[in-house]
C-alpha cells in the first residue's frame, strides 16, 4: 500500500518506536511497590501466625489506597532467607496513596496484631520498571 511507504507514516512509525524502545514498552504504568517481609518469634504459635496473615490480608478491604496485594511463604532452597518466611507485596499508584496507608488506623491496628508475634522485619519500596 501507498500509505506504509510515504514519508509522514514512516516518521510516524520511527517516532512511535522511539518511544516505545525509550519508555520501556508502548505503555508503562508507574507502580509503587511496598514490601514487607517477616521474621516471627520462635514462641508465636502457627495460630499466632495465621492472625497475622489474616490482619494483613484484611487491609486490602479496609484501605482503598491499596491498588494490588499478594503475598507468601519462603520456599526457597537456598538457604539464604536469615529466618524470614513471609513476604507481603503491596502495590500504590502514587507516594501520596503509600503516605495515607502508612498512619490509616486500620494499619496500625493491623501493627498492634502484628508485634506481639515479630522478631525481625525487613521493608523495601520501588517505583517498578518493567
Amino acid at each position: 500500500m501507498q500509505i506504509f511507504s510515504s514519508l509522514p507514516f514512516k516518521s510516524f512509525l520511527f517516532a512511535a518506536l522511539f518511544m516505545a524502545i525509550s519508555t520501556g514498552g508502548f505503555s508503562q504504568k508507574k507502580e509503587l511497590r511496598h514490601v514487607v517481609m517477616f521474621k516471627f518469634k520462635d514462641t508465636s504459635s502457627a495460630a499466632d501466625v495465621k492472625k497475622v496473615e489474616d490482619a494483613f490480608h484484611g487491609l486490602k478491604d479496609k484501605i482503598k489506597q491499596i491498588k494490588d496485594y499478594e503475598w507468601g511463604t519462603n520456599n526457597s532452597p537456598e538457604g539464604l532467607d536469615n529466618g524470614f518466611t513471609h513476604l507481603f507485596f503491596v502495590t500504590f499508584k502514587s507516594e501520596e496513596d503509600r503516605a495515607i496507608y502508612l498512619p490509616h488506623p486500620d494499619h496500625k491496628a493491623f501493627v498492634e496484631v502484628l508485634m506481639p508475634h515479630l522478631d525481625k522485619v525487613m521493608v523495601l519500596d520501588y517505583w517498578a520498571k518493567k
